[in-house]
């Protein structure tokens, strides 16, 4: 058996709702890199976009920085936590 290796790819600071964001992330826990992306090519979700491209980059990483295979790749874990809160001013008379 191959040694396990750790590839992430993050994304920071993106303003969408945590909660749409997850049932997303949902769909795709678990399974296989190729099974993933056309989950999410096919998911009519502004949210499926953005974790697409986040998946592309993660498969990036591993085969230009780690020499991995595609075929072998799956997603183990997909975080989604809540970003700063913008504070707007109230105007008062």
């Amino acid at each position: 058996m191959m040694d396990a290796k750790i590839v992430k790819a993050t994304l920071r600071y993106y303003r969408h709702s945590p909660l749409r964001m997850r049932e997303v992330a949902d769909l795709v826990r678990g399974k296989s890199a190729e099974e993933a992306q056309s989950i999410l090519e096919f998911t009519n979700r502004k949210a499926a976009g953005v974790i697409k491209k986040l998946l592309d980059s993660a498969i990036a990483n591993a085969e230009n920085n780690f020499g991995m295979d595609v075929d072998i790749l799956f997603l183990k874990t997909c975080l989604i936590d809540e970003g700063p809160k913008l504070k707007r001013f109230m105007f008062r008379v």
